[in-house]
């Protein structure tokens, strides 16, 4: 529904509980799926070192990385007026980390603005694709020397020749889909056996996928056949569900990850070009889904609305669904959703749930690294208008902070950068879903505060 004039709106009385039970009758849905992924606008690049030259080079490069996987194109890079946007990448930078090896692998963890990001985007006429993704359960079969294996899901048991073709593979698949942003999953390790089911996917009969697959978190499912040809690594696949059923297509590559980074990029764009939003779509005010559970009465309701409301980043409110004890909020907003974040973090009633992190999230490999600083530059360009952080802004300018030396950074920190939430909608909200730009937020409406939080809720 359309936020506008929600302010008014939802204020007068009976206007607004007509409005509330309207919501209520209509959340009677079928369960559906959608995914809301964070952490597409984090991304990490290897650097040759820290002076001012060589960090521009790393934002460049990192904004580069966001750029196709926020427009769903490798084409954007292509665009007409890209490249001074890539020269001015540290404007649209929220915060970095530079992490030096021991052996000189240097690597910049960068996180920029999603709004800046997508205005961005948007001045160079190119699409933006939102953080509300479908998930794609990947039934991958690979043929190699005659043997057939089932690609899964990871195994703590590491024994078995097919165990091991099918971590190259799910490496392979899990770094590409990193790469573009794009949720995927492999079937439990359990089925690795399964040998009737193997053949039924490689002869791309999908009856039995499907039953094997209906306890498994998806919206579509990919059907995929490797093996080697010519010398070369040749994958084909049909997709089925949300009406992407076709014909096979098919890539080839030298090398299983060159492969999985070729199928991936075609899912990655055929998505993109059926949910991306037009440039000309990208609104002045950014606009969120706030969800909260734990609303159980009209009172809580009016109170959640006066309080977005009363918040400085908060342009205007309105209720678009209710299920029972949930309630998601439109909120038109200003500046970074970053920002709002914080506002809302001020307020002890608003409880954030914590999303979960992808289960088939690469581990970072054990290395030798130093955090050498962490910063936050300029405010992006863009953001006219754009309300002040809760806290005054006392940080220096990133690369002015690059030559502090600083403490070890977590060995799992960039296995966490992505994460995902599932959003329980009906099939009309998942499509409504996967064309809204920012992430869901989730909350728990907390009327008084628990043991041991501040007074003052």
């Amino acid at each position: 529904m359309s936020v506008t004039g929600a302010k008014s709106a939802f204020r007068s009385g009976p206007v607004k509980w007509m409005a509330l039970l309207g919501l209520l009758i209509a959340s009677l849905w079928m369960p559906a799926s959608a995914v809301t992924v964070s952490g597409l606008y984090s991304v990490e690049v290897p650097v040759a070192g820290s002076s001012p030259n060589e960090l521009a080079v790393g934002y460049a490069d990192g904004l580069a990385r966001v750029f196709v996987r926020v427009s769903g194109s490798r084409d954007v890079l292509e665009r007409e007026g890209v490249e001074p946007l890539l020269a001015d990448a540290e404007s649209l930078l929220l915060s970095y980390q530079y992490l030096r090896g021991e052996s000189g692998d240097n690597r910049l963890r960068m996180a920029f603005g999603a709004v800046g990001v997508n205005r961005a985007l948007a001045s160079i006429n190119a699409p933006v694709w939102g953080a509300n993704r479908p998930l794609t359960l990947a039934w991958v079969a690979v043929e190699d020397r005659g043997t057939r294996t089932l690609i899964t899901e990871r195994s703590d048991d590491a024994g078995g020749v097919g165990q091991q073709v099918s971590a190259v593979w799910q490496r392979a698949f899990d770094q590409a889909a990193r790469d573009r942003g794009l949720p995927m999953a492999l079937p439990p390790a359990r089925y690795a056996g399964d040998r009737e089911l193997l053949s039924d996917l490689w002869g791309q009969f999908v009856n039995r996928l499907r039953g094997a697959s209906d306890r498994i978190e998806h919206d579509v499912m990919a059907l995929v056949r490797v093996n080697r040809s010519g010398g070369q690594w040749r994958a084909g696949w049909v997709f089925e569900g949300m009406a992407m059923d076709g014909g096979e297509e098919s890539v080839t590559a030298q090398t299983p990850e060159a492969l999985a980074q070729m199928v991936v990029n075609r899912w990655a764009e055929r998505y993109a070009n059926r949910y991306a939003v037009a440039a000309g779509e990208v609104g002045e005010s950014p606009q969120v889904d706030i969800v909260l559970r734990g609303v159980s009465s009209l009172e809580d309701y009016g109170t959640i609305s006066r309080v977005l409301e009363g918040l400085t980043p908060v342009v205007s409110v309105g209720a678009s669904r209710v299920k029972g004890e949930q309630l998601t909020m439109r909120v038109a907003f200003s500046g970074e959703l970053d920002q709002l974040k914080e506002y809302i973090a001020l307020d002890p009633r608003f409880v954030e749930l914590e999303s979960k992190p992808v289960e088939q999230a690469r581990t970072r490999p054990e290395s030798d690294t130093s955090l050498e600083s962490a910063s936050e530059p300029a405010p992006e360009a863009g953001t006219d208008g754009a309300a002040a952080t809760p806290a005054e802004n006392t940080t220096e300018s990133a690369a002015e902070g690059a030559a502090d030396a600083g403490e070890s950074a977590p060995a799992d920190e960039e296995s966490s950068m992505f994460s995902y939430q599932p959003v329980q909608v009906d099939e009309q909200e998942a499509e409504q879903a996967f064309e809204s730009l920012y992430q869901v937020l989730y909350y728990r409406w907390q009327t008084a505060p628990a043991i041991g939080d501040d007074e003052g809720a």
